[in-house]
């Protein structure tokens, strides 16, 4: 199959082709169909999350099972799936809590099979990784069967795809990590993938008022149309943060950083109401360290709250989300800037990295 590798990190990805083996007992290999380009693999591809060896990026992605390994209860040969990238051991403490995506048993993070192989391979026979074992900046994937999760196939690929990552994990924070109530006051600081369907989470959840806040026009125009009440165009940080508290009464109940920077961070904990909660879902480089005011969190009954993957558990999460899409509820489809081959990723990656444009899709 063809692939997008990367050989070493701060270089374009390669083009090339790879061999996949068949699914060995208890997983499926999956025909992808479309795969979102997310920051995280803009953040493998540069080096701030280290050197994982040569692996193919990728891991927002939905495809259609085309085969399965033996012991497969599901998905089935031809189901329409999403692929989570955290494939859940389900016998850990976490796994039994039903709190999946705390599950450290799972070798995903190594990219690894939960044998510690891998099923991707140059010509040679030397091994190459899948990113988080997805791997879907390629043509084809092999995945746990549990971490393929059949949907709706009424829903568009391209829908599909984003739900893997950004949605689950934007819509996710406010539903599931927050528990967002109808009137709480919500801003959310930074309009990517994942900022955008935090804004889409909390229009759901019924929060008044909905504050937007990015650099760019254009995503605040985006993000008004999606649910936000109220926008502010990002300056410094002393008129931003007083944009945010007149337009919350002092202060927001919920403050969402979706950018990953310490300046954003720390704009969100000074940006709450008493007894507020900054919820981080930007993910930062390695070892980054963020300030606060310790007395002043204490003493107004603040929170931080970390929110890995929406807090989801992809078996339930994932379908529930395309439902919502199919009923006109979550605008999944407003995400998207367009579609691109897997010849044009790099390009797709140098975008990201301006900040330019909403999500790209390579269709296969």
């Amino acid at each position: 199959m063809r692939a997008a590798v990367l050989h070493a990190v701060g270089r374009p990805l390669v083009l090339e082709d790879i061999e996949i083996d068949d699914p060995r007992p208890g997983e499926v290999g999956v025909r992808l169909t479309a795969a979102g380009v997310c920051h995280s693999d803009l953040h493998r591809a540069s080096g701030d999350w280290g050197d994982p060896g040569t692996v193919v990026l990728g891991h927002e992605a939905a495809g259609i099972v085309e085969s399965v390994g033996d012991g497969v209860q599901g998905p089935s040969v031809g189901q329409k799936v999403v692929l989570s990238w955290l494939y859940p051991c389900l016998e850990c403490r976490a796994c039994r809590a039903n709190r999946q995506w705390l599950c450290r048993a799972t070798r995903a993070l190594q990219h690894l099979q939960p044998d510690g192989s891998t099923r991707l391979h140059r010509s040679d026979g030397t091994d190459v990784l899948a990113y988080l074992t997805v791997g879907a900046f390629g043509e084809r994937a092999v995945v746990p069967a549990h971490s393929a999760i059949p949907v709706d196939d009424a829903a568009p690929d391209d829908v599909c795809c984003l739900v893997g990552c950004c949605v689950s994990t934007g819509v996710g924070a406010v539903l599931n990590t927050a528990d967002v109530q109808p009137g709480s006051s919500v801003a959310i600081i930074g309009l990517g993938g994942v900022g955008l369907s935090v804004v889409m989470g909390a229009r759901l959840a019924g929060a008044d008022p909905i504050i937007a806040i990015d650099k760019s026009e254009a995503k605040l125009e985006l993000a008004e149309s999606l649910g936000a009440t109220d926008v502010v165009l990002a300056g410094n940080e002393r008129a931003t943060r007083r944009s945010i508290l007149n337009a919350t009464d002092g202060g927001a109940d919920y403050v969402f950083e979706a950018i990953g920077l310490p300046a954003t961070i720390e704009l969100a904990l000074s940006s709450l109401a008493y007894g507020g909660a900054a919820v981080l879902v930007g993910l930062t480089p390695f070892d980054t360290r963020i300030s606060f005011d310790g007395f002043r969190l204490v003493d107004r009954s603040q929170r931080v709250l970390g929110s890995l993957y929406g807090s989801c558990n992809a078996a339930t999460d994932f379908p529930r989300f395309v439902d919502l899409y199919l009923a006109g509820e979550l605008p999944i489809d407003r995400l998207i800037e367009g579609h691109i081959t897997l010849d044009e990723v790099n390009d797709a990656l140098h975008a990201l990295q301006r900040g330019v444009g909403k999500r790209r899709i390579i269709t296969y």
